[in-house]
């Protein structure tokens, strides 16, 4: 079976702020980047070895807009309890505290937090099942 790589991207109104949200917060390493690429700075942040990347970009001269719902997900499956709660503490001591998820099936056995776009990201505390 082909294991495929995927890279979700999207721009932000704030690099700086949403880097902040998913390294100190949840933990994801920096992984690359670029500046004045036509016009673009941009981030890469990942798990080194995993089959997935984000990328955050900014285009200068334009401000992206914010999230159009609070159902925007990225939703990562920790089936470990104790690593669940790890990464959860992480987001709360650094300054990013869980919201109620819009959909609630998420907070029956996750935790929702939303970045600095209104993106929102899950853990959630079970494995994937699919």
């Amino acid at each position: 079976m082909n294991v495929y790589k995927m890279r979700v991207a999207r721009p932000t109104r704030n690099l700086e702020q949403v880097v902040r949200f998913y390294r100190e917060g949840l933990g994801l390493e920096h992984l690359g980047g670029f500046e004045d690429h036509e016009g673009f700075d941009g981030v890469m942040l990942g798990e080194k070895g995993a089959p997935y990347h984000l990328e955050f970009t900014v285009e200068r001269g334009h401000e992206a807009p914010r999230s159009p719902s609070e159902d925007n997900l990225l939703v990562f499956y920790l089936p470990e309890r104790a690593e669940w709660e790890q990464r959860v503490r992480r987001m709360e001591q650094s300054g990013f505290p869980p919201v109620r998820s819009r959909n609630p099936y998420w907070d029956a056995k996750g935790k929702t937090f939303e970045d600095p776009d209104g993106y929102r990201v899950v853990l959630y505390q079970g494995e994937w099942t699919r």
